[in-house]
């Protein structure tokens, strides 16, 4: 290869790359710039207040609620969604009548927008006439307040959240189950592993990289959920639906303090980034 053929993969990333710095990068210089200032009455327009916003959230009760919220949601929502993924997954690997048709349908929650999503599911939990409701009659069970009371309305939210997300997660795993030697496993049966020791000491093992990547995404997807929350409860009732995407958003327009809305992004960006390092850290102690 000479010396300009060296480059060429290089020229074929650059609209990806230019896509990333447009899109990426620069929103999040702006944003920690937007962090460091502040709006003035007394000079007017735009002040640099350096970490004074910083202060201000790390010392506002509002924000800690939100991030209980948003560390409750977490823990809930992360193992029902993965271990719903895997378990689909393992059903969409086996060999069984009609799951040509499964495999064509489960991704369909993929294809299908969060603010479409969202709209859809709200019917479906609206307390006076939505469908979950009606069905709930049906069987004798009196109406439930799904949105409008604190202690459904975060469930909802996770349902909601599960019908979107797990879909995707089933692919993942499905394509790293797809990835096992069969020779391995049909070893195993050989040496006398019924279906649970296969599954437990021969493919859980061989699947940690996937369940890791699947682990650490997914945490951070839910992390970021937003729309359902706008669109649904506000945050409510009573702050128990508001996790902290919506809490920054409410501060930056609804309040108008960008500052301190871009200090809370700030905050998030360096938290992703940190769950981040700990993929990256798990994935080398496999490798």
């Amino acid at each position: 290869m000479t010396g300009r053929e060296r480059y060429i993969p290089y020229l074929f990333l650059l609209p990806a790359l230019a896509l990333i710095i447009i899109f990426n990068l620069f929103p999040t210089i702006a944003t920690l710039i937007e962090s460091l200032h502040g709006n003035s009455l007394v000079r007017g327009g735009r002040v640099f207040v350096g970490l004074g916003n910083f202060n201000r959230v790390l010392n506002d009760p509002v924000f800690w609620k939100s991030m209980q919220v948003t560390g409750l949601f977490s823990i809930l929502v992360n193992p029902i969604q993965v271990a719903l993924a895997l378990g689909l997954a393992l059903l969409a690997n086996s060999k069984v009548r009609g799951i040509t048709v499964f495999r064509s349908i489960y991704l369909l929650p993929v294809a299908v927008s969060i603010n479409v999503t969202t709209v859809v599911w709200g019917l479906m939990l609206n307390s006076e006439g939505g469908l979950i409701n009606g069905i709930l009659n049906l069987v004798g069970i009196e109406r439930q307040p799904f949105l409008i009371s604190p202690s459904h309305a975060l469930w909802s939210i996770i349902i909601l959240a599960t019908w979107k997300g797990v879909p995707l997660w089933t692919l993942f795993f499905l394509a790293g189950l797809q990835g096992i030697p069969q020779t391995v496993l049909e070893a195993a049966r050989i040496d006398g592993a019924g279906r649970w020791q296969s599954f437990r000491f021969v493919t859980l093992p061989l699947l940690r990289g996937v369940l890791l990547f699947v682990l650490v995404a997914d945490t951070v997807a839910n992390f970021l959920l937003f729309a359902p929350v706008l669109l649904l409860t506000r945050g409510g009732p009573q702050l128990s639906t508001n996790l902290v995407m919506y809490e920054t958003y409410r501060r930056g327009f609804v309040y108008g303090d960008l500052g301190v809305s871009s200090a809370m992004l700030s905050l998030m960006l360096l938290l992703v980034f940190a769950v981040i390092g700990v993929q990256f850290t798990l994935l080398r102690r496999r490798a």
